[in-house]
């Protein structure tokens, strides 16, 4: 998703940076650009890409790690922002804003989510699987570079918009990983096959019923009306993008379970909700990612 933003950020003629921790990628990138294709076209972006502080310091600094890095990443990068320069994380799952504006400051962060998808193919290369809406809300309202950088967006090919309702773009994201993420790393599907399959659909019913039920009980508005029908339009819409959560399985990589179907469990406990699916799922997952280096027919 880094890789999807810079790249139409950049053909819109914004000077875009990366930040990768990832050697060998860093290099990949830096020789050869970011090769898009998919939906949107074959491109071939030149970004800089650095491992430490970006030559110039940032306007806007745009957060896409998982959810389990979000402290470490935020950590690194406290010492090199403007004291106007503004953080936005459309990054998946819960805790994320919390983090971020706990280690940079509640006033410079915004939250969002995107519909948007995007699969890595190798080393700065990438499949724009599906276009869908981004949504972006400031933590205080008073904010006025939620306008701007939504602007931006548009100006570079993504439709978006602007919120005052963060924890309903949160909550609204978080059904929509819950009902496709963990069943597709567990299945190994891509997003437009698991509706195909009646057993899925249930799984699929039940954790979003699941999820939404907490969200209610949480006096959360959904950004949209039928929460089921909202998830298997994404699946359409997203029918060949391989979901991040697959991807993690597929190359063996800590996922993003526990802020997603793992915060479903986590709040429905709190709210005295019961949650069997997520929890179930959860906990598949975690096997899973326990057992990559001794999962049986698996090199």
């Amino acid at each position: 998703m880094g890789c999807l933003f810079a790249a139409r950020l950049r053909l819109a003629g914004f000077p875009v940076a990366l930040v990768e921790k990832i050697v060998e990628r860093k290099e990949a990138i830096n020789r050869q650009g970011i090769r898009s294709e998919g939906v949107t076209g074959e491109h071939t972006v030149p970004v800089p890409v650095s491992s430490g502080k970006p030559s110039l310091p940032p306007d806007v600094m745009l957060i896409f790690v998982k959810s389990s890095e979000t402290r470490e990443a935020a950590e690194a990068v406290k010492t090199w922002l403007k004291p106007d320069t503004s953080v936005l994380t459309l990054q998946n799952g819960l805790g994320n804003v919390e983090i971020l504006a706990e280690i940079l400051g509640q006033r410079r962060v915004l939250g969002g989510a995107t519909a948007e998808a995007a699969t890595l193919l190798s080393h700065g290369r990438i499949r724009h699987a599906g276009q869908g809406k981004t949504l972006i809300a400031p933590l205080e309202r008073l904010d006025t570079k939620a306008q701007e950088i939504a602007s931006a967006f548009i100006r570079a090919g993504f439709e978006t918009e602007v919120s005052q309702d963060l924890d309903s773009l949160l909550w609204g994201k978080l059904i929509v990983n819950v009902g496709i993420n963990a069943l597709a790393a567990i299945t190994r599907l891509k997003n437009g096959q698991l509706p195909q399959f009646p057993e899925a659909l249930v799984i699929i019913e039940e954790a979003v019923k699941e999820a939404a039920t907490v969200a209610k009980a949480r006096r959360v508005k959904l950004p949209y009306a039928d929460p089921l029908s909202r998830v298997l339009e994404v699946c359409s819409a997203t029918s060949d993008n391989v979901s991040s959560m697959l991807q993690d399985v597929l190359n063996k990589r800590p996922t993003e379970i526990d802020s997603i179907n793992g915060a479903v469990v986590r709040e429905g406990k709190a709210l005295g909700i019961p949650t069997p699916i997520n929890c179930t799922l959860t906990s598949l997952v975690r096997v899973i990612q326990q057992t990559y280096l001794t999962r049986y027919g698996e090199v």
